[in-house]
């Protein structure tokens, strides 16, 4: 899965690395321990034009009841969402690229010491090996919020909420001793199939969810600093001795 990233570029940077025709958030602040519910940025496509702007993460499908379903739908697996309903019409027509620098996960590296108690975990940083930030495969939805809601989430906007979710697929070999399953990273060759909304060729767009490639990546283990969201700065993607 994938349940922290970090974003230290400027949305400045990422529209430039990343093709964006229309900026429609102001400068941000380095995110080095982004969390669920967090408002990320995201690339969608309308018409010909790439649009930077922010959502919440966590999809919160368009007929939910209450947007606390999203708490449950930061990831989306690969082989699920051209078919599992919470994410069948965002495949279809809501696709988009989250932009990060990195992303966390936690590997056991010692079993419970007791029956009841819990393994321990090491959590590690995942980036790519040349420093330029990764576009994860993501989807976007739009819900409606009803009338007589009282208990609204942030990012509505004029009645609105957008949210998004992160496609995840297998380990490639670098992942598959910490975890089981990996973020979609989309090399630049694959931005504009993903994101054209009237790209309706759900095998080609489900062939595009692999592993990245073995030697495009690079991980060290970092502080336990991490695992509280209540926790930012540059110093929990610095690598630590385990």
């Amino acid at each position: 899965m994938c349940g922290r990233f970090a974003v230290a570029s400027s949305p400045s940077l990422l529209a430039e690395r990343l093709g964006v025709d229309e900026v429609r958030i102001d400068d941000a602040e380095p995110d080095y321990n982004v969390a669920p519910r967090a408002q990320v940025m995201i690339v969608r496509q309308r018409e010909d034009r790439r649009i930077l702007s922010r959502v919440r993460w966590g999809l919160v499908p368009s007929w939910a009841k209450d947007p606390k379903m999203g708490d449950r739908m930061i990831n989306a697996r690969a082989e699920q969402v051209a078919d599992k309903p919470a994410f069948r019409t965002a495949f279809t027509k809501r696709r988009c690229l989250v932009p990060a620098d990195g992303f966390y996960e936690w590997q056991v590296v010692a079993p419970p010491s007791t029956p009841k108690g819990r393994p321990k975990k090491q959590p590690v940083f995942v980036h790519r090996r040349d420093g330029e930030p990764m576009a994860f495969a993501g989807l976007w939805e739009v819900w409606k919020v009803p009338d007589e809601f009282t208990d609204v989430p942030d990012g509505v906007d004029e009645g609105w909420l957008r949210s998004c979710a992160i496609v995840t697929t297998r380990p490639n070999d670098l992942l598959a001793p910490v975890h089981d399953r990996m973020p979609v990273l989309l090399p630049e060759s694959a931005w504009s199939r993903w994101l054209d909304p009237g790209e309706a060729d759900a095998d080609a767009l489900t062939a595009l969810l692999v592993p990245a490639a073995d030697d495009l990546l690079e991980l060290w283990p970092v502080s336990t600093a991490v695992n509280s969201a209540d926790n930012n700065g540059p110093e929990l993607v610095q690598p630590v001795s385990r």
